[in-house]
C-alpha cells in the first residue's frame, strides 16, 4: 500500500472571518474523506478584512449595516443563515459564555496575526492551527477581544505556550513587518476574499467550498505530480 500523498495548504484568512471557519471545518471533513490518501499540514496566512478598525472595535450589526448597507432585518437573516451554514460544517458560532451573551464585535486583528506567526515559526504548523483555531473560538463562541494582548496571551497560554513568549511576540516589530509583507503578497496575488487556499503555494481554492470540492482539487494536485 502506497503511503499517503503529503500536501501543503496555506489560508489566507482573518480571525474575524466566519466563513474562514467553515472553509476550515469543510476543508478537514474533505481530508477525511481522503484518509490514507492525502495527508495535508495547514499554515494560517494574514489577511486583515478591516485593517483600519480602531483599537474600540465596533459591533458588529452597525459595522455590516455600514460596509454593507444590510438592514436590521437582513443582518438577523443572514446571521441566522450563517449559523445553519456553520451547523451543517460542525462550526457552531452560538455563545458559550455564561448569563447574556455580550455585543457581537468587529476587531482589528494585527496583534492576533502577529501572535499566530509566532505560534509557526517558534513552534511550528500543528500549534499554530490549534492557536488559530482557539481564537476563532474565542471570537465566536466568547465574543472576547482578541485585539486585546491580555486576552491573546492568555488564549496562548491556555493551549500550553509561554506566556511570556507569547508577548513578546506582540511588541516584536519584526513579527509585524513579515505579516505585513504576508499580506502585499495576498494582494499581489489578487485575493480580495477569504478563505484563500493555496495548495502546493501555486494550486488557489477560493472561498468557502463543501467537502466534495476539496477532494476533487486535493486529488487534482496529487495527479498533476505536486
Amino acid at each position: 500500500m502506497n503511503a499517503p500523498a503529503k500536501l501543503s495548504i496555506d489560508i489566507y484568512s482573518d480571525v474575524m472571518c466566519p466563513w474562514c471557519i467553515i472553509g476550515y471545518s469543510q476543508l478537514q471533513k474533505g481530508l477525511a474523506m481522503l484518509e490514507g490518501e492525502i495527508e495535508a499540514e495547514v499554515r494560517w496566512l494574514p489577511y486583515e478584512l478591516n485593517p483600519d478598525m480602531p483599537p474600540q472595535g465596533e459591533g458588529q450589526g452597525e459595522h455590516i449595516a455600514r460596509k454593507y448597507g444590510r438592514s436590521p432585518d437582513e443582518i438577523e437573516a443572514n446571521r441566522d443563515r450563517l449559523t445553519a451554514i456553520g451547523d451543517r460544517a460542525g462550526y457552531s458560532f452560538r455563545y458559550t459564555g455564561e448569563g447574556e451573551p455580550p455585543e457581537a464585535m468587529i476587531w482589528n486583528t494585527f496583534a492576533a496575526h502577529k501572535l499566530l506567526k509566532w505560534a509557526l515559526i517558534e513552534h511550528g504548523a500543528a500549534v499554530q492551527n490549534r492557536l488559530k483555531l482557539a481564537l476563532f473560538d474565542a471570537h465566536f463562541q466568547q465574543r472576547r477581544n482578541v485585539s486585546d494582548p491580555d486576552v491573546l496571551v492568555d488564549v496562548a497560554a491556555s493551549l500550553g505556550l509561554d506566556p511570556a513568549g507569547a508577548r513578546a511576540a506582540l511588541d516584536d516589530e519584526a513579527l509585524g513587518v513579515i505579516v505585513r509583507r504576508e499580506e502585499a503578497q495576498a494582494w499581489d496575488m489578487n485575493i480580495s476574499g477569504v478563505p484563500a487556499m493555496i495548495v502546493q503555494g501555486k494550486f488557489l481554492i477560493p472561498g468557502a467550498q463543501e467537502p466534495e470540492v476539496y477532494v476533487s482539487v486535493l486529488r487534482r494536485v496529487v495527479v498533476k505530480g505536486l
